[in-house]
């Protein structure tokens, strides 16, 4: 069986309404990126980083997976299926796909800010209680943070994308700019040869530019996997 490895980014959940941080509009002009997602924003503020994601995290449980992440899914009917995403939401989840590694983290889990990467101190948050209060502690008695890799910090899954990427037979790049280092670096560990199609409806080459088989397709996430979907199917 063939394997797909999906690298997606802001535009794959733009349709299902979540906000992005870099577009015209976006997050970054309501907050100063590095009060509310850098590690320097959380040590001098931490009320207000939890106060921005506790927000983040109920606009997130009001939005719906869009088309483009259920076809992802569905091509695992057919595939083996991989997404690396720079997403923090879990629509891809919610759309079905099984094999989802989070490069940037998880906006519904939070964790320990002493020891981020110990899932004995992590909890997935829900419809029901998505709030950090002031003042929660984890497990280990440090407060609470969102399970999210902030600016300034490593980023813990890269190792993983990276073997990821250089196992893809196919390799799909939909919705992000391929300006966030080291996520936009990940296409050079496709193997040579290795077609390369890159959805997005303004497209930025970027790292994959020298690329022998890349493939534009200059569309929204959704409209793109149909036409990938079709592609696949010839």
């Amino acid at each position: 069986m063939k394997k797909i490895v999906f690298l997606t980014g802001a535009g794959m959940s733009a349709e299902s309404g979540i906000k992005t941080f870099r577009d015209a509009g976006g997050l970054w002009e309501e907050y100063p990126v590095m009060q509310v997602a850098s590690h320097t924003g959380w040590l001098e503020d931490p009320e207000l980083v939890n106060r921005f994601y506790n927000e983040r995290r109920k606009q997130l449980i009001t939005c719906q997976p869009n088309e483009g992440h259920k076809l992802v899914a569905k091509l695992e009917e057919q595939y083996e299926i991989a997404v690396v995403t720079q997403n923090v939401d879990n629509l891809h989840e919610r759309a079905g796909s099984t094999r989802v590694v989070h490069l940037h983290g998880e906006l519904m889990k939070v964790c320990s800010s002493r020891d981020t990467e110990n899932p004995h101190f992590w909890r997935t948050m829900t419809a029901d209680d998505y709030e950090v209060q002031a003042g929660e502690k984890a497990g280990d008695g440090s407060l609470l943070r969102p399970y999210i890799v902030f600016f300034e910090e490593s980023v813990p899954k890269m190792e993983e994308a990276v073997i990821l990427a250089n196992s893809a037979d196919i390799f799909v790049i939909i919705g992000t700019s391929l300006n966030v280092y080291p996520a936009a670096g990940l296409v050079r560990y496709v193997k040579p040869g290795t077609p390369v199609y890159l959805i997005d409806p303004n497209p930025t080459v970027g790292p994959a530019s020298g690329i022998a088989n890349l493939h534009i397709i200059a569309k929204g996430a959704s409209e793109g996997m149909k036409e990938l979907t079709e592609i696949l199917s010839k």
